[in-house]
């Protein structure tokens, strides 16, 4: 299934997620810094959602309350809700 996420308080502005079956698919970012993004969504695909939020949940950009896989984790906790 595709969702679309609007990030808050990051260059990014938005996040497109594929998952199935509780599995990050693929991942796209709009805005923010292509290739450090790229790469998360490269590292990401195939991992569980639980385990993508544990480990991006929290991390923080500078001095921002958060960050582009901080907004990632938040993106993918709220499919998870939805799932549930």
């Amino acid at each position: 299934m595709k969702y679309t996420y609007q990030t808050e308080g990051t260059c990014s502005r938005q996040i497109q997620i594929e998952e199935e079956n509780g599995i990050v698919q693929n991942v796209a970012f709009t805005g923010g810094c292509h290739g450090n993004l790229q790469g998360i969504g490269a590292l990401v695909a195939g991992m569980k959602i639980d385990d993508v939020i544990d480990r991006l949940k929290g991390i923080r950009c500078g001095s921002k309350a958060t960050s582009c896989p901080d907004q990632l984790a938040k993106a993918l906790a709220s499919i998870a809700e939805r799932k549930a």
